[in-house]
């Protein structure tokens, strides 16, 4: 498509120029959370079409910078974390990313964890481990719901720490480091209970991470946490930097 909105620079692409356009109206006055003007509001300020509108924003929300919300509209985004594959606590990701994390718990208590977990932790079936439930805020934004399970065992006085800091920091104080994890991901469509928590509509696209932590020197390691953390994909991207093998 080539130039010709008002004030686009010679050769620039309309949506381009729409894109830079909205970053500066955002820029003078919305703040994370604010809604931004409707497509058709739009079209009249910059004097453009609806897809060009539509491709400016499509592109924004790929960056990060604008989040929609089905049924409510286009909101400013309060920020995209991209975090490298890496050994390293939510706290440590997002005071990288230059956010604030913060923690709200929501169950330390003990229970009877799932199979996976079970299993990874060597608990016989109908056999409790310690639950930690939190839900993770970068700037005070939901980010992710995070689902501990860890043995009792090994960490007898761990539900009498303060657990709205970093968890691998509490793991380390009580003598189990972690220092290897085998960790998944996948695509998955967001539980009612965990939507509720992320401030997201039911069945809007997450990431599922699924962390088998280990303690110690070596292979295979003390097996000390299992993880579960789902994780609003509009605010967290995995960067990854591969070479030949």
């Amino acid at each position: 498509m080539a130039a010709g909105s008002p004030g686009a620079s010679s050769g620039e692409l309309k949506h381009v120029w729409v894109r830079r356009k909205i970053q500066e109206l955002v820029a003078r006055g919305l703040r994370p959370g604010d809604a931004l003007l409707g497509e058709r509001q739009l079209e009249e300020e910059f004097g453009v079409s609806r897809i060009t509108v539509r491709r400016a924003i499509a592109d924004l929300v790929q960056d990060g910078a604008l989040v929609r919300i089905k049924g409510k509209g286009t909101f400013v985004s309060h920020g995209m974390v991209r975090s490298t594959l890496h050994l390293a606590s939510f706290n440590e990701d997002m005071r990288a990313a230059g956010l604030e994390p913060s923690t709200r718990v929501i169950t330390a208590s003990g229970d009877v964890p799932p199979r996976e977990a079970a299993e990874h932790l060597g608990l016989a079936a109908g056999d409790r481990a310690h639950l930690v439930a939190r839900l993770r805020l970068a700037n005070g934004a939901p980010v992710s719901v995070d689902e501990s399970w860890l043995p009792p065992a090994l960490l007898p006085d761990l539900l009498s720490h303060d657990l709205t800091g970093s968890l691998y920091r509490v793991l380390s104080a009580s003598g189990y480091p972690v220092e290897r994890v085998e960790q998944t991901v996948q695509a998955a469509a967001a539980p009612e209970p965990v939507a509720r928590l992320l401030d997201i509509e039911p069945g809007a696209p997450v990431l599922l991470f699924h962390r088998r932590s280990f303690s110690g020197q070596g292979e295979p390691g003390t097996a000390i946490e299992y993880s579960i953390s789902t994780y609003r994909s509009d605010r967290y991207q995995i960067s990854m930097h591969l070479g030949p093998q």
